[in-house]
């Protein structure tokens, strides 16, 4: 395509992408709350001041909390906010699609297969990443709130909250594609997978300091939440890594495919001698009556 077309197809395919995103931003405008009970339930029913008072006296500081909105037009922004979320996250399988339609035309049939590989794997550790970060926040609630002093209420801004709960789901999804982050670099053949066996180490204690690091509450039950999964998964990708330079090992021995062009060697050693070619031998100069040398009748200027 001239350049004039391709940038006409990738406005279709924003616009495409855009229109989708805001229906379904307009749709989630209707249950935004059920949106935001959905993620902040679980925090309440762990801490919450609603909760019963047998429940309260288990409690060794009797602390709860309650989740409030500061201002007049915070509810609309908020409902704006979680709409405009959950309009980019419902509609992400359409605007993916239409940033895949517009790259793919430009791959080769190898590097199509790799990619909807990656995609179609990639897409379900994210969800699996968000699922642990949901599950580890009622722990995660309670333990924070230990800190609070004895006998004191803990108010909790709703829009704060679920920055933070959003913060939580982003990380621990990107933490789960660590391990296809590593494939695709051995696929590419930046790292083997020996090397990948040999830092195993010093992955875990890193993965661990980052479960540390990302997980607000210092307890060790929501960092090894994140942090067991992902070295199990390093481990996997290991494996595959090691199965897939395995198979490169053997094609490479197999040598080139019927279809395939074997490379070939042109240096002197792999064609054989080559006999020196001889400088033709120099003209006798000559002079003219003048004094000036010539070369075959002509001088320098010539």
């Amino acid at each position: 395509m001239p350049l004039v077309e391709h940038l006409r197809e990738l406005r279709n395919r924003l616009a495409k992408a855009l229109v989708a995103i805001v229906v379904v931003t307009i749709v989630a405008a209707f249950f935004y709350k059920n949106i935001i009970e959905f993620f902040t339930d679980p925090v309440l029913k762990s801490v919450g001041c609603e909760a019963s008072f047998a429940e309260l006296a288990k409690r060794e500081d009797g602390t709860c909390a309650r989740i409030v909105l500061n201002g007049l037009l915070t509810p609309f922004t908020l409902a704006l906010k979680v709409s405009l979320m959950a309009g980019v996250v419902v509609s992400s399988p359409i605007w993916l699609y239409q940033l895949w339609a517009f790259v793919a035309p430009g791959l080769h049939k190898a590097e199509k297969k790799y990619s909807l590989a990656f995609v179609a794997a990639g897409f379900p550790l994210f969800l699996a990443g968000g699922f642990f970060a949901y599950k580890t926040l009622p722990t995660m609630a309670k333990v924070l709130l230990e800190f609070s002093p004895a006998n004191l209420d803990n108010q909790l801004p709703l829009d704060d909250l679920l920055d933070l709960i959003t913060r939580m789901v982003v990380v621990f999804g990107l933490a789960f594609e660590l391990p296809l982050l590593l494939v695709m670099l051995n696929l590419g053949g930046v790292i083997t997978g020996k090397r990948m066996a040999g830092w195993w180490r010093a992955m875990i204690m890193g993965i661990t300091i980052f479960a540390a690091v990302a997980t607000p509450s210092t307890d060790p039950l929501t960092m090894m939440a994140l942090a067991v999964p992902i070295w199990v998964l390093y481990f996997v990708a290991t494996a595959i890594s090691l199965l897939n330079d395995r198979r490169k090992a053997q094609r490479d021995a197999m040598g080139p495919a019927d279809d395939e062009a074997s490379d070939l060697d042109l240096t002197p050693e792999a064609v054989g001698e080559i006999e020196p070619v001889s400088a033709p031998p120099a003209l006798p100069e000559q002079s003219d009556s003048g004094g000036t040398k010539r070369l075959n009748g002509y001088d320098d200027v010539t």
